[in-house]
């Protein structure tokens, strides 16, 4: 389907049901899905869905993902409190990668950073290039993970 979509129109419409059938998920069910702060472009994360927190995300407006470490569904912002609302999804060429455009409360990265790319390849060393803006032990307790 993803092919034919190639040589459509601006404007062109298909009913959603239909074109999310046909997603690439991998051999696990997955899809990798990147958050966009939707008004600065700043890109925020890369996590992974399933159909199921797809699904759970256009019907809510509150992004979820699928946690390949717990094995479950992974409402963003549960724990920390900062939450991410759908502004807008976008598909990729292939039907292999999502696009989700939101509104992010506060840090999107569990270390207390607004966005998980903080580490920066310059030439012979990998600088830091942003402070934690909240400590994730206030974010997540002591245990810091996601």
């Amino acid at each position: 389907m993803f092919k034919q979509l190639e040589g459509e129109p601006r404007g062109e419409r298909h009913p959603t049901p239909d074109v999310l059938e046909r997603l690439k998920l991998n051999a696990d069910g997955l899809i990798p899905a990147i958050a966009q702060q939707h008004d600065t472009g700043e890109v925020l994360m890369l996590a992974w869905m399933n159909r199921e927190a797809l699904d759970e995300t256009l019907a809510t407006g509150r992004v979820c993902y699928y946690s390949r470490s717990r094995q479950a569904l992974w409402r963003k912002g549960d724990q920390s409190g900062q939450v991410q609302h759908l502004h807008s999804l976008h598909l990729d060429c292939d039907g292999d990668t999502l696009l989700l455009k939101v509104d992010q409360t506060g840090p999107a990265c569990h270390t207390g950073r607004r966005s998980c790319f903080y580490l920066q390849v310059d030439n012979d060393a990998v600088v830091v290039t942003s402070d934690p803006e909240i400590a994730p032990e206030t974010l997540y307790g002591k245990d810091t993970g996601q």
